[in-house]
């Protein structure tokens, strides 16, 4: 994994310090709130219903046991004992005292890490396959090109202030595990008829109050000239942005405006402007930057079976632990989805515990998942058996990856400003209602998500079955969406109709499970059964 050179622990380094000088002159009283807010905002310090929340950036998702274990320092030293991980592969802390976030991001910083523009209109934490660099289906690592991107648009002068936030995902495999079609900007390592290396680029996609699937803007992009084309899409964006309302500003809706074919074609003009002679990648750096992310030394000749004659540890390895491109050895996920738990947080034990298991079975590595959860990514399969009782013995060995109770789940009311509604207890409410691990499985792969408002922080937009809690006449009201997907075959979920309340949404969630029961044909996932048969019979269902 990438480690800083001096430029990047200065730069690190400069930051803290610069913000424990705002964060003692906003304590004093010389700087007012608003005053204060984008300073705090470019430091991923927001201010949230009970106190303030630091969100900590995880670069493309990938962390080693040093940092894991500095994460659960924090959470012991500064929080309540628990860390949050969140679908943009960061963690949240939800009880920051701001005489402290200063210390906080000192701590971060002596072990490469920071919490720059996990906030504000800037462009954020880039994100990626959790399975990067493990995975088969992939043309290449996709985290160099993803490191190149965070170095080089770090503090870029001409994107700090940009009409709203920006998320970037690169992905390098068929089965896209980063969503790249909802993000602003997401881009698909390729190999084109010559052997070429290069990118598809998806631009204006998105969720929120307007979600958007990306169209793709350029099927082939010379790897060489990425950074060319994504300023100039960048600066087709700034020119045009609607900055006079908030509700317009994200590219998406540039690119909806403007219609796909009027948007490329500015892009392209623009960038032909711009296009230097030959590369504008430095291919030096990239070089320097892909020895860190050289693949471990995998032992040759390894056993590639695995006893299964414990039944436990049997599911758990069908539905957590993933083939490997490397003989012998498998990818694990680390369920964060405990029946009844709050899905994405872990104890500063549990993560201590998940610190320990890389260092000694994954080569101290570790990634966060858009899910919520935490891959060890290369783990021995003889290795297996240990890895999982010692997560059985932590509460970390629920096997539900992909099943109904997997369920990505904002902090909702419970601690976010914006909420409308709280996440939490429904997303409880539903795994207990489908604890059964039979049932779970019998239903299949069901992704589930849930959002305590229209910013979309839980992705309901992209659940197989979404969940939004909006208000309705100062009560918590929840609207269900069916068809959603945020993988290869990319779809936004429609609501059904008319919303439930806290229980009535369990219940509804419940009957759909039922019409897809009833109605799916062989090989069907619930996704698969609703595109075939449409709404129709999942709205008589619910509403009779």
């Amino acid at each position: 994994m990438y480690k800083y050179d001096r430029y990047d622990q200065a730069i690190v380094d400069a930051r803290v310090e610069e913000f424990r000088d705002q964060a003692a002159r906003r304590l004093s009283g010389a700087l007012t709130e608003d005053q204060f807010k984008p300073l705090r905002l470019k430091n991923g310090l927001y201010l949230q219903l009970h106190a303030y929340m630091l969100r900590v950036a995880i670069p493309y998702g990938t962390l080693d046991s040093r940092q894991m274990r500095m994460l659960g320092h924090i959470a012991r030293k500064y929080d309540r004992g628990y860390g949050h991980f969140t679908t943009r592969q960061n963690v949240q802390y939800n009880w920051i005292k701001l005489e402290e976030a200063p210390d906080i991001l000192a701590e971060l910083a002596t072990v490469e890490m920071h919490a720059i523009q996990t906030s504000g209109e800037s462009i954020r934490n880039l994100s990626s396959d959790q399975y990067a660099g493990a995975a088969a289906d992939e043309v290449a690592d996709p985290r160099p090109w993803a490191e190149l991107l965070r170095q080089a648009t770090t503090f870029h002068p001409e994107f700090s202030y940009l009409p709203r936030k920006f998320k970037i995902a690169v992905t390098a495999a068929e089965e896209d595990r980063a969503a790249i079609r909802l993000h602003d900007v997401g881009l698909k390592l390729v190999t084109n008829d010559a052997g070429e290396i290069g990118f598809e680029v998806y631009i204006g996609g998105g969720m929120g109050r307007t979600p958007f699937v990306a169209p793709l803007i350029r099927p082939f992009l010379p790897a060489d000239n990425l950074f060319s084309y994504l300023e100039a899409a960048l600066r087709v964006w700034n020119r045009w942005a609607r900055r006079d309302n908030i509700h317009k500003q994200r590219i998406k809706i540039l690119v909806h405006d403007l219609g796909q074919e009027e948007f490329t074609r500015q892009v392209e003009a623009e960038w032909q402007a711009i296009l230097p002679n030959g590369t504008d990648v430095p291919r030096k750096e990239l070089d320097r930057i892909a020895e860190y992310f050289a693949p471990p030394p995998f032992e040759a000749g390894l056993a590639d079976t695995v006893d299964r004659t414990d039944p436990d540890f049997a599911v758990w390895l069908d539905q957590n632990v993933k083939a490997h491109k490397a003989p012998g050895y498998a990818i694990v996920n680390i369920s964060l989805k405990p029946i009844g738990g709050i899905p994405g947080d872990a104890s500063a034990d549990q993560i201590d515990l998940m610190a320990d298991l890389a260092q000694k079975y994954s080569f101290d590595e570790l990634r966060v998942t858009h899910a919520q959860n935490i891959v060890l990514p290369h783990v021995r399969k003889a290795d297996l058996r240990a890895v999982w009782e010692h997560l059985r013995d932590a509460g970390l060995a629920e096997a539900n990856l992909d099943l109904i109770s997997d369920i990505i789940a904002c902090p909702g009311l419970d601690y976010c400003s914006l909420a409308n509604a709280r996440s939490i207890p429904v997303a409880q409410k539903i795994a207990t209602r489908f604890a059964d691990l039979g049932r779970q499985r019998d239903l299949g792969e069901l992704k589930l998500k849930i959002s305590g408002c229209i910013n979309a922080c839980g992705h309901h937009h992209a659940g197989h079955i979404g969940i939004l809690g909006v208000d309705r006449k100062g009560t918590e009201n929840y609207q269900l969406l069916l068809g959603g997907s945020g993988a290869e075959d990319a779809s936004l979920g429609k609501i059904t109709g008319p919303g439930f309340d806290e229980d009535g949404i369990v219940n509804a969630v419940e009957k759909a499970t039922a019409v897809y029961l009833a109605r799916r044909e062989e090989g069907e996932r619930f996704l698969d059964t609703y595109r075939r048969i449409g709404m129709e019979p999942f709205k008589e269902a619910l509403y009779g």
